[in-house]
C-alpha cells in the first residue's frame, strides 16, 4: 500500500495512523496479566528484533492508513474494557497525541508497550518499555517507565537488564520474560535470579498458554 502525500500529512501531525489490528482480548503479559484490554497494533517498526512475533507489523506501508476517529469508534464499538493497550510494531515512532486525547476524551485508560527506542508522544497511564538490542531504549523513556519488562533470550540478557534497571524510577515494575521458544531452557535460570535478585519478578505470555491472541 502506497501513501500519498496527504497520508503522510496526516500521520505526521498524528491524525491517521497505519493499522495492522484491533482487538479485545486478555492482556498476558507484564503487571495487568489476566485483564480484559482493547489492543491497537500500529504497523511500523525499525528495532528488529530477530525474536519478534509480529514481524508483519514491520512494515508500515503495508497496513491500511486509518483516521483517528475510525480508531477510537473502533474502540468504543468492540471493547467492554476501558483498558487500551497501544502496541505495534514501534507505535512511539508516530506522534499519539491526537490518538490518546480522542481516546481519553472517550473514556479510556491507555498503555503502551515500546522498545523505548522513541520519545513518547502522547498522554499514556501506563508506560511498559520492553527495551531490544538492537535499537537502545533512550534513557528519557527509562525514567518515565512503570514497568521495564526485559525478554531473557540468553544468560547475558540478565547483566543486560541490570543496565536498564538502573535508569528507571524506584517506582517502577522489574520484570523478566522468558523468550517464548527458549522458555524451557531459560525458566530455570530466571526462577534463580528473581529467587536471589527480588526486585525483579517473572512476567510469562499467559495469552499464548490460554490459546488467545
Amino acid at each position: 500500500m502506497v501513501e500519498t502525500e496527504n497520508q503522510k500529512a496526516l500521520i505526521e501531525q498524528g491524525l491517521a495512523l497505519p493499522i495492522m489490528e484491533q482487538f479485545y482480548t486478555i492482556q498476558g503479559e507484564g503487571m495487568h496479566t489476566g485483564m480484559p484490554a482493547y489492543f491497537i497494533r500500529l504497523g511500523g517498526c525499525d528495532v528488529g528484533c530477530v525474536w519478534c512475533d509480529v514481524k508483519e507489523s514491520w512494515d508500515a506501508t503495508a497496513h491500511p492508513i486509518q483516521s483517528v476517529h475510525t480508531i477510537v469508534q473502533a474502540a468504543i464499538d468492540n471493547s467492554e474494557s476501558r483498558l487500551i493497550v497501544i502496541t505495534g510494531g514501534e507505535p512511539a515512532m508516530y506522534n499519539l497525541e491526537p490518538l490518546c486525547t480522542a481516546l481519553i476524551e472517550a473514556g479510556f485508560q491507555l498503555h503502551i508497550e515500546t522498545s523505548g527506542a522513541y520519545m513518547i508522544q502522547g498522554t499514556l497511564d501506563w508506560v511498559t518499555v520492553s527495551p531490544k538490542k538492537f535499537k537502545a531504549p533512550l534513557p528519557e523513556v527509562l525514567e518515565h517507565a512503570d514497568e521495564l519488562k526485559v525478554v531473557i533470550y540468553n544468560k547475558s540478557d540478565f547483566a543486560w537488564a541490570e543496565e536498564h534497571a538502573a535508569f528507571v524510577d524506584e517506582t517502577c515494575g522489574l520484570l523478566l520474560q522468558p523468550e517464548w521458544d527458549k522458555r524451557e531452557a531459560m525458566m530455570p535460570l530466571i526462577v534463580e535470579y528473581v529467587k536471589a535478585n527480588p526486585k525483579w519478578s517473572i512476567s510469562l505470555q499467559t495469552h499464548k498458554y490460554l490459546g488467545v491472541d
